[in-house]
């Protein structure tokens, strides 16, 4: 009994996973075109971020080892 118990688990799970899934607010093209651009500067600008510490980081070091 405990095994079909367990079986049933999974099958229970999509079940619920469906039905939130259909209760979801999904963004319209407006909204998902502007987070998409939103997303991407900013992962242009921490890239951009990153990249002239290690800039800096690195010419640090190589002034301080000589």
């Amino acid at each position: 009994m405990a095994e079909t118990a367990k079986a049933k688990k999974p099958v229970k799970f999509l079940k619920d996973v469906s039905t939130e899934m259909k209760r979801v607010s999904w963004p319209n093209r407006k909204e998902l075109t502007k987070y998409t651009v939103v997303v991407s500067v900013t992962v242009i600008f921490i890239s951009i971020f990153f990249a002239i510490a290690d800039f800096g980081i690195s010419s640090l070091i190589r002034l301080i080892t000589g």
